[in-house]
């Protein structure tokens, strides 16, 4: 089959792609760089430098194709109270455009990667795809506003969709000199170069992070296993419930490192207790983890120690600058 795949050169999309390939499937990917390395894009892949808000050019490289995995957005919630047009442009606007050409396009099924950010600060974690979404920032406002978009225009039009709820991945090949995101990234980079981590609040917010190549099985199911169309599920895992804090301890640990994290002031609209339930996943999916958090933690330090650290780059612009604004961007703290 011929799969499109947009922000292929991001984290995500470049694993996405390397296992089509595998498959034997032909990928078509597009990307504009704002999240990814070039040097992520496989080399089967037919790559275009593009931006996915173009929809004649959409429609032009999504000829011929069968399935669509649209994984490009600009993935920063924190930053999206205060750069919020960038992020809802390049969130749900560019969903409007890919999703409308794979329709024009007769796309037989339409992968949407949205973002446990959709559901919000909930009364109880884990999240369950039955709660109603509550998203508190302008990121995930867009997610779900997306989703809801691809719904609409494929039960409209015939097109299958699934939207799959993929959250706090980590593994190699994530953006790691981003000031914006990514945080086991950012933590790993920093203590690298002989830092210390910057964690906002008090670090008792509670994250479950899921090791890529655990997400990928799942992923390739939702583009060809049948009965899957019109459902939304949750990709990652339930296990391994830890603080940021902690998370800085086992960082430290496994870099023999002397921890002494600077604490700022926290981040508007941060949700305290943020992981999902896999047991959907599980059920239609077959889903497990095969990775522990240390060992994919181990695997992220290898890659940076491989590449090399990187000064961070700010490289998005901040909106709106006020009193409330974080420190850490206003004073490129990183």
């Amino acid at each position: 089959m011929r799969i499109f795949i947009t922000g292929v050169a991001g984290f995500l999309g470049s694993h996405l792609a390397d296992a089509m390939l595998r498959e034997g499937h032909e990928v078509v990917g597009v990307d504009n760089l704002i999240g990814g390395y070039l040097d992520n894009v496989p080399e089967d892949v037919e790559y275009y430098q593009v931006d996915c808000k173009y929809l004649n050019t959409m429609n032009k490289l999504m000829r011929g194709v069968d399935i669509v995995y649209h994984t490009a957005c600009t993935a920063y919630e924190g930053l999206s109270v205060f750069s919020p047009e960038l992020v809802c442009q390049n969130t749900y606007q560019i969903t409007a455009a890919v999703a409308s050409a794979a329709v024009a396009q007769g796309v037989k099924r339409f992968v949407y990667c949205s973002s446990m950010a959709r559901y919000g600060t909930q009364e109880i974690v884990p999240f369950t795809e039955d709660m109603v979404p509550m998203p508190q920032d302008p990121y995930g406002i867009s997610k779900l506003a997306a989703e809801r978009l691809v719904t609409c225009l494929g039960d409209v039009h015939g097109m299958e969709y699934v939207i799959a709820v993929p959250h706090n991945i980590i593994g190699p090949r994530q953006k790691y000199d981003d000031p914006y995101r990514n945080v086991a990234s950012i933590m790993i980079n920093l203590m690298l170069q002989g830092r210390q981590p910057i964690i906002y609040g008090d670090g008792t917010q509670k994250r479950c992070f899921s090791f890529v190549q655990d997400d990928i099985s799942c992923l390739k199911k939702l583009a060809f296993q049948e009965g899957l169309s019109g459902e939304v599920i949750n990709i990652g895992p339930d296990e391994e419930f830890i603080t940021i804090n902690e998370l800085a301890e086992t960082l430290a640990r496994l870099l023999d490192f002397k921890l002494e994290p600077v604490y700022v002031p926290g981040r508007p609209q941060e949700v305290k207790l943020a992981t999902c339930s896999a047991d959907k996943a599980r059920r239609l999916l077959g889903y497990h983890t095969e990775y522990t958090l240390e060992r994919g933690l181990m695997e992220m330090i290898d890659y940076i120690r491989g590449k090399g650290t990187k000064k961070f780059r700010y490289h998005l612009d901040l909106e709106i600058i006020n009193e409330k604004t974080p420190k850490t961007w206003k004073n490129r703290m990183f």
